[in-house]
């Protein structure tokens, strides 16, 4: 590229100005400083401000994340349930207690009552007839035996506290009715308003529009069968508590 030149005249020295430049009335540079430091102060305190603002704003986001609760129901995506990932999958979810151990959880028969360490039942020895659990909805407390030959079967058994609100009882019983695999009964004595049992899984919950419930049973229903396949209709619709040893039917 080619640049100009300013043509200039011949015979002038070049320290020689053009012309003497005019000089800035008295007031200007007076009035520019006045101009700029309310500006200047201004915009620092705005700026102060902000960040002020983003700092508070930003400890209340923090705040807010921190106290949310977490798992489903906070919104918690669960992948795809799979017979491999199943177990990882209901262990997420918060809350889950997970008994299972290998050789922990007797399958035997047991011909009376039994023993549980844990209130309700999740596991271990049980009575050779297991509980109807075709989407029952029972109104009277089942035995603890059937319910886990129940469990067995793959059966997931949702129970509440008596007393629980009546809004509560109907939420449970539509999310059970006439689903195969689930059954739905009282517990006197549990510790939660809800407890929720699969085979060596256990979940507690204060409300029946708990999400956790819902991604409980999908997660576990069927999939922590010892015996998968075995039916779940075909056994007793019996309520009450299990006979002694000798007399049950």
């Amino acid at each position: 590229m080619v640049e100009f030149q300013p043509h200039e005249p011949q015979n002038q020295p070049h320290s020689q100005p053009y012309g003497q430049p005019q000089p800035l009335p008295p007031y200007a540079q007076p009035q520019q400083s006045k101009a700029v430091w309310p500006w200047l102060v201004g915009g620092l305190v705005l700026l102060l401000c902000a960040c002020s603002g983003l700092g508070v704003g930003g400890y209340l986001v923090y705040q807010a994340r921190e106290d949310a609760p977490s798992g489903p129901s906070a919104g918690q995506t669960l992948p795809p349930v799979t017979a491999d990932n199943w177990r990882d999958v209901l262990t997420s979810i918060e809350g889950v207690r997970d008994y299972f151990s290998p050789g922990t959880l007797s399958q035997n028969h047991a011909p009376g009552p039994v023993d549980y360490p844990q209130q309700p039942p999740v596991g271990g020895e049980h009575y050779m007839e297991w509980q109807t659990c075709t989407g029952m909805v029972y109104t009277e407390p089942i035995a603890s035996e059937r319910a886990v030959h129940s469990l067995e079967h793959g059966a997931v058994w949702i129970t509440y506290r008596p007393g629980l609100a009546d809004a509560d009882v109907q939420a449970l019983a539509g999310l059970v009715s006439a689903r195969d695999y689930l059954m739905l009964s009282p517990f006197p004595g549990q510790d939660a308003p809800i407890s929720v049992q699969a085979w060596g899984y256990q979940l507690k919950l204060d409300r029946a529009d708990d999400s956790r419930l819902t991604a409980f049973i999908a997660t576990a229903r069927l999939n922590a069968a010892p015996e998968p396949g075995a039916p779940c209709s075909g056994g007793s619709t019996a309520t009450g508590p299990l006979p002694a040893a000798g007399t049950a039917t």
